[in-house]
């Protein structure tokens, strides 16, 4: 009995879903992007019964169990016209509703996973480096990206291995706490931007969540400000989204000393309607160093968060959480100072100094540690068909504690080492108001951007600076000269070294760029910043005396202009660009400075050949700085407003797929910089630390396409670097040698795993970066991805 209802009931709950579903449809569609590729994370609405549903990766979307009758589908995109689609469900049917972009491009204003092209490692299309929808062709800038792809097949696990793909960057300086500074035409340059605003780490910044990295060359300060870029640009970490489907991936990896690293990708919606969607990354890695002694460790985590709240506004939340243990590497300033009396100039060559390659002058226990935590919001939100908003806000913040060194030479055979022991914290809010229209005027297309920017920097510093004893580093033996027992007890005795003060700024901006269509193939670009600038001035905690308060005020322009030779194939560009950089001091007269600044002229040409088999830019700029400030020697409470610094050179990128699998990366950077007037003693000379004139680097990637090795691949690559100078001055100079690095991979990648194994500096070639630390010898590492 029990058995005859309980099938009865079975049957009765089957047939009414069988007729529910009977007088119920569906609707499902395709999105594709102007070329033909998906476009993903697209808002599609169901109008009449207001739900609401994301594209995946693949430009899919469906509604179910929809009534039947006549319904409308409606696809809003950034940058683009809205589109609504009449369709009719019929009971117990699935109804088509496709649609293909034909003249708008998005692929520069919403982060879209775009696939297919067989030239894997050209992503050139970006949405930071204009503000505009702009694509590469029509940009009057150049900008590199390094995609996670060509990531990924290089097992690239720190930026300084991402870098090497980026003509120009050279051997990135590793500072103490793990932060990296790369070279970028003869000009420090930090990875200070994230996502298009402020996103600083002063300390190692984990690739595990990163998307691609973004070089974007020259003084940019019209669209990102001083504070996050330098005069030879900036560098953008574009970190990943999450999209619209559940998947994911765990990564292994080992290597040379004793390298243990983990890292970790999940997605998934968190509603059915796919509308909230949630991604977390992560990885945790050790290394020791492989000199005497030295080691890193970290841990990062990056949880993102989007809400398509409806169709026309969305939510972007994410956090970036970080913490790093280790020691510092070498950073080696050698002894410099000449007789007076001598005309001779003092050459030292660090390759010939005796300096020892495989010790680090330290120990394990004299260790820092840090921790980050950067917090970014952001709602885009479709005003009509031609305006969107744009409101971003983030939040970067770092602290440091611990002991930091540097090693200072005292004669040509001895040093010391200056050792930091303490805290210091750095603090930083960037919020920023965009407005962005795509309009014609009469038949000539604007895109306009007008944004509203503040920034505000706050630092903190609690420290005492001690030096260490003398060490013949010639002949250390086994003495490092430097341990926490030796710096605890001389600290006390260093009082007058004590550094505990704060200070902070704020920069206040207006700035709008807008690109004018004179005729389908001829644009011009005119951009202009304004920006008032008010440095609170340092507070002594001791004593809460506040000095060194200053305010400025700067305009920053941009103009440029694009040709396309052939359309989409070709363009010819010529631009003009500034950057600026504010300066306290007192001119004897009783002047305040100016903000130095610096502008950039630059043209080249742009290609994207046989339906994307070429990519690449060749590109010739000068760069002048001006106003550069310096200590009036005579009047040493007074500065001197007279330096100028020339910078020029050629740059050449590409990225080519010959043939099938085949896929080839090339760059090659010429930068002729030279001091002009300013201090008599660098007069004509090429400024030190502004990294080899010239560098090349490429890769050659073969992967099998199908066969019985289908997914089987290798790489080889290399870099190198002509000599360069740490100092070089009229009467010293310290030369850093020229290098040649070569690294290769082997790999095998499959839909559901990924074998690889990499050899960095395969010949183990000596080189040093411009602060002279030594790089490692041949590094192997193993990987194994298991993706979900």
């Amino acid at each position: 009995m029990k058995f005859l209802l309980t099938t009865l009931l079975a049957l009765v709950f089957y047939t009414a879903f069988s007729q529910k579903n009977q007088t119920t449809g569906n609707i499902s569609g395709t999105v594709l992007l102007v070329d033909g590729q998906p476009a993903g994370s697209i808002s599609v609405s169901l109008i009449d019964l207001a739900k609401h549903t994301l594209t995946d990766e693949h430009g899919h979307y469906s509604f179910n169990k929809i009534s039947p009758g006549k319904h409308t589908i409606r696809i809003q995109m950034l940058g683009a016209a809205q589109k609504d689609l009449a369709v009719t469900v019929i009971a117990a049917q699935t109804v088509k509703a496709d649609y293909q972009l034909s003249k708008e491009n998005v692929q520069a204003l919403q982060e879209v996973i775009i696939g297919g092209t067989s030239n894997k490692f050209s992503k050139k299309e970006s949405v930071y480096s204009a503000r505009l929808p702009l694509k590469n062709l029509e940009n009057p800038q150049v900008y590199i990206s390094i995609p996670k792809e060509l990531i990924q097949e290089q097992l690239a696990v720190d930026l300084g291995s991402i870098s090497k793909n980026v003509p120009g960057s050279g051997i990135p300086m590793l500072a103490n706490q793990g932060r990296v500074t790369f070279r970028s035409r003869g000009f420090e340059t930090e990875p200070m931007v994230r996502n298009g605003v402020a996103g600083f780490a002063y300390t190692a910044i984990d690739p595990a969540n990163l998307e691609r990295i973004e070089a974007i060359k020259g003084p940019s300060a019209t669209l990102f400000g001083n504070n996050l870029s330098s005069y030879g640009g900036l560098f953008n970490r574009v970190t990943k989204k999450p999209y619209n489907g559940v998947g994911g991936e765990i990564s292994l990896f080992g290597g040379s000393w004793d390298y243990k690293r983990m890292a970790f990708d999940i997605n998934t919606p968190l509603n059915a309607d796919k509308t909230v969607l949630f991604r977390l990354n992560g990885a945790g890695t050790y290394e020791n160093n492989f000199q005497d002694a030295g080691y890193t460790k970290s841990f990062s985590v990056a949880p993102s968060f989007s809400y398509q709240i409806t169709d026309k506004l969305s939510m972007l939340f994410d956090v970036e959480y970080g913490q790093a243990e280790g020691t510092s590497v070498v950073r080696f300033n050698p002894y410099t100072k000449t007789d007076p009396a001598s005309k001779v100039v003092k050459v030292q060559n660090i390759r010939d100094m005796g300096f020892p390659y495989d010790k680090l002058f330290g120990n394990n226990d004299l260790a820092y540690r840090t921790q980050m935590v950067n917090v970014f919001a952001q709602f885009n939100y479709k005003m009509s068909e031609n305006w969107t908003s744009q409101t971003v806000m983030s939040r970067s913040s770092t602290a440091i504690r611990g002991y930091i060194s540097a090693l200072n030479g005292v004669s040509d055979t001895e040093l010391t080492a200056m050792v930091m022991r303490g805290y210091t914290s750095f603090i930083a809010t960037d919020i920023q108001q965009n407005f962005t229209g795509d309009f014609k005027i009469g038949s000539h297309r604007n895109r306009l951007v007008v944004g509203l920017d503040f920034y505000n920097n706050t630092n903190t510093f609690d420290r005492v600076q001690v030096t260490g004893p003398k060490v013949n580093f010639v002949n250390p033996g086994n003495n490092a000269g430097i341990s926490k027992k030796i710096i605890d007890d001389l600290a006390p005795t260093k009082a007058g070294k004590i550094r505990n003060e704060a200070n902070a700024d704020n920069s206040y901006a207006v700035y709008a760029s807008d690109v004018f269509n004179i005729n389908e193939r001829l644009l011009a670009m005119v951009s202009l910043r304004l920006d008032r600038y008010q440095a609170d001035g340092t507070t002594v905690v001791a004593t809460d005396v506040n000095t060194g308060a200053f305010g400025q005020t700067a305009l920053s322009p941009k103009l440029g202009l694009v040709y396309q030779v052939v359309k989409d194939r070709v363009s010819l560009f010529g631009s003009y660009m500034n950057s600026f950089t504010n300066k306290n001091g007192t001119k004897i007269n009783g002047d305040m400075v100016k903000p130095e600044q610096a502008n950039q002229v630059e043209m080249g040409v742009k290609g994207d050949l046989f339906n994307h088999k070429l990519v690449g830019t060749i590109s010739y700029y000068d760069i002048k700085v001006k106003d550069i400030v310096r200590p009036d020697v005579a009047n040493n409470t007074y500065s001197i407003q007279d330096g100028d610094q020339k910078s020029r050179g050629v740059e050449i990128e590409l990225t080519a797929n010959p043939f099938p699998g085949f896929n080839i990366i090339a760059g090659y950077a010429y930068n002729d910089s030279k001091a002009i007037g300013g201090s008599p003693d660098t007069e004509g000379l090429r400024p030190a630390l502004s990294g080899p004139d010239k560098m090349v680097n490429f890769w050659l990637s073969y992967k099998f396409p199908q066969g019985a090795l289908k997914g089987f691949g290798a790489g080889f690559g290399g870099n190198s670097g002509s000599s360069s100078y740490q100092t070089n001055t009229k009467t010293s100079k310290v030369i850093i040698p020229g290098y040649t690095m070569f690294d290769a991979t082997v790999f095998y990648d499959q839909r559901r795993f990924r074998i690889g194994v990499k050899v960095d500096n395969l010949t183990s070639e000596k080189a040093w970066s411009v602060r002279l630390t030594p790089q490692s010898p041949a590094r192997y590492l193993a990987n194994l991805t298991l993706k979900f």
